[in-house]
């Protein structure tokens, strides 16, 4: 497991968000306890916003914990990860390019 936990501002500056990322295993699971742990460190840091990424999944407890408690959580997988990366462009690459045609609306018309 890698894990990287820091914090920036909005882009107005109004409240601190505490990132907390840790790299898994594709087949584990991020529990409950694991997302607690991540609520108590915000609690500490007097943090009422984090939002927690995992290159793995999170369990229907860890979920309901993060909807629940007091701190608003994010928790953001590997699926949603996924997607984030892709739609801001950030560690992604293109791959392939294709081109898609249609005929012309006077080619027929103009014989």
């Amino acid at each position: 497991m890698r894990a990287w936990t820091g914090s920036s501002a909005d882009p107005l500056g109004l409240d601190v968000v505490h990132v907390q990322a840790k790299r898994y295993a594709a087949d584990r699971t991020v529990h409950r306890p694991d997302v607690q742990t991540f609520a108590r460190a915000l609690q500490g840091a007097q943090a009422s916003r984090g939002v927690s990424i995992a290159t793995t999944r999170f369990s229907p407890g860890a979920i309901d914990f993060a909807e629940e408690v007091p701190s608003r959580i994010i928790l953001i997988d590997n699926r949603r990860l996924g997607e984030l990366m892709v739609a801001y462009d950030c560690g992604v690459q293109e791959a392939e390019t294709v081109t898609t045609k249609k005929i012309g609306g006077d080619f027929f018309t103009s014989r």
